[in-house]
């Protein structure tokens, strides 16, 4: 309940320093860390299991009964990118919350453990980077997904970040599509993932992309996986940056401007 109650305090947060900016005509480059931070929450659609988990560097919505996350946030920095944290390797159960799978879990299954949050971008903190290896931030994931277009996509955005110096980042499997689901665990296999991505304070301006992706070979141009952030919002259900003014949402979330992110 406390968990819930901090979320949306941050939210109100949010919405009430968006109100002064709005009212004093400043850019979205003054967006406080509050602002951000209430940028990770999501709104999911009604019917659909959740648990959120707070974890150091990131967000889970976890749903116990496809044993996946729905959706996992978190706000990714330039300076969080200099840190020196090493890879954990180690994948771990999370006792804490229910229908979390075990690592064995995947065993002779065929698919890779593959992370939601990367553990790329955990290396400031020791915790954070432990926790990212705990089932709750894994998915199954082929092979060719998870060192090949998902790999690659993870790698732009770190450049993106050091480039604009903070970014906010949500990913999860498409919900309802699972093509089959691992023996005896009963976990899903989501037949496509979605990434979303926003840079609330990025020089030429706020901007916000997604990109979908079949759980399979993806070796494409990054443009052909790239959408808007409504399509990814129509395609799963859930809503994203619901603490911006309606008409900034809009039209953000509108656009898939690749161009504005890779030149």
């Amino acid at each position: 309940m406390l968990r819930w109650w901090m979320a949306i305090a941050t939210i109100l947060v949010g919405l009430l320093v968006w109100q002064v900016v709005l009212s004093r005509g400043r850019t979205p480059a003054t967006m406080t860390t509050a602002m951000i931070d209430s940028l990770t929450q999501v709104r999911l659609p009604g019917g659909m299991e959740n648990v959120n988990v707070q974890y150091t560097g990131f967000v889970v919505d976890f749903n116990p009964t496809t044993h996946l996350a729905n959706c996992t946030a978190y706000v990714l920095t330039q300076q969080k990118l200099s840190g020196k944290s090493g890879r954990h390797d180690k994948f771990a159960h999370d006792p804490h919350v229910s229908g979390c799978p075990t690592p064995d879990a995947y065993h002779l299954s065929g698919m890779d453990r593959g992370h939601l949050v990367p553990a790329g971008d955990m290396t400031w903190d020791e915790r954070a980077m432990a926790e990212s290896f705990l089932m709750t931030n894994v998915c199954p994931q082929h092979k060719s997904l998870n060192s090949g277009g998902w790999s690659k996509l993870e790698e732009k955005v770190r450049e993106w970040a050091r480039r604009d110096s903070v970014l906010v980042i949500l990913a999860g499997p498409v919900p309802g599509e699972a093509i089959d689901t691992i023996d005896a665990s009963g976990i899903a296999v989501p037949q496509r993932y979605f990434k979303v991505i926003m840079a609330p304070k990025a020089r030429l301006g706020i901007r916000a992309i997604g990109f979908i992706y079949d759980n399979g070979p993806c070796n494409r141009r990054l443009k052909n996986y790239a959408v808007s952030v409504d399509d990814v919002e129509r395609l799963t259900g859930l809503d994203f940056f619901a603490s911006l003014p309606d008409d900034l949402e809009a039209d953000i979330e509108s656009r898939c401007n690749l161009n504005a992110w890779t030149q």
